[in-house]
């Protein structure tokens, strides 16, 4: 069998991997602090026909023969770079311009990550996500709050009735990892720290590379529709080329086929 079929049929099946990374960061243009994904492919072995320097004679091949069996998915790596940054009416969202992750509690106890600050209160005040999860370190609004403000530092302050001077309600603070890549993403705009990410370090918002906050402001998806459909175009062609292939070495075997046998 021709290894043409083979070597198509994996470019076939990397660039229906491709399409779906693809069509994933586009559903997800309007989410909230979503980062894209990029799907990276590598070669698969070679098998060599005539290893270079051979010798032939009294000679030496100066190049070698091999043909290349197809292509695979190396890796999807999850791109980082900030989004852009929207203001909104809401004095609860808060935005990170720069490195690091809020901590968020789920049910289960563990920390979670995420770039996701629309934040909103709860009935006992607390500072919770749109799922009910408790950010980290916890932050009490008093009930008769008249002002909610978050300083670039990550200092939450409130305005009580009878009180000219805020009041500090606590410190936000933001956690940071040496491989932002290796979080492992849970869906609902969280992740979870793996060994590939290494352990979260913490710091205050603006100090150790970290980000600043924003308050009342909150980040976009960082994905670009224009590169995202000059990628499915691209995508699309190249599944396309291989499917031909395809086609030309099925071709080239009938017509091996229908050689009249030597006499």
């Amino acid at each position: 069998m021709m290894r043409a079929l083979y070597s198509a049929a994996s470019g076939m099946i990397a660039q229906q991997y491709n399409m779906d990374t693809i069509s994933n960061n586009l559903a997800n243009v309007n989410t909230t602090g979503f980062k894209g994904n990029i799907a990276h492919f590598q070669d698969l072995i070679y098998q060599t026909l005539q290893a270079p320097g051979s010798p032939v004679g009294a000679a030496i091949v100066p190049v070698g023969q091999d043909v290349g069996l197809g292509v695979k998915v190396g890796s999807s790596e999850k791109l980082f770079t900030q989004g852009s940054l929207v203001q909104t009416s809401d004095p609860f969202d808060m935005a990170i311009q720069g490195d690091g992750f809020f901590q968020v509690t789920l049910p289960d106890g563990t920390t979670a990550y995420t770039r996701d600050g629309h934040f909103t209160v709860d009935a006992n005040g607390s500072v919770v996500t749109s799922d009910g999860y408790f950010i980290q370190p916890q932050i009490t609004v008093p009930q008769n709050a008249t002002q909610f403000q978050v300083g670039t530092d990550g200092t939450v302050t409130a305005t009580v009735p009878g009180s000219s001077t805020p009041q500090n309600l606590g410190q936000i603070t933001l956690a940071r990892f040496v491989n932002n890549a290796g979080l492992a993403p849970q869906g609902t705009n969280y992740f979870l720290q793996t060994a590939a990410s290494g352990p979260p370090i913490v710091t205050q918002p603006g100090l150790n590379g970290s980000g600043t906050l924003e308050g009342g402001w909150l980040e976009n998806s960082n994905v670009q529709v224009v590169n995202e459909i000059v990628n499915m175009i691209v995508a699309q062609r190249a599944y396309e080329a291989n499917s031909k292939a395809i086609g030309a070495s099925d071709q080239m075997l009938q017509t091996a086929i229908q050689i009249p046998p030597f006499q």
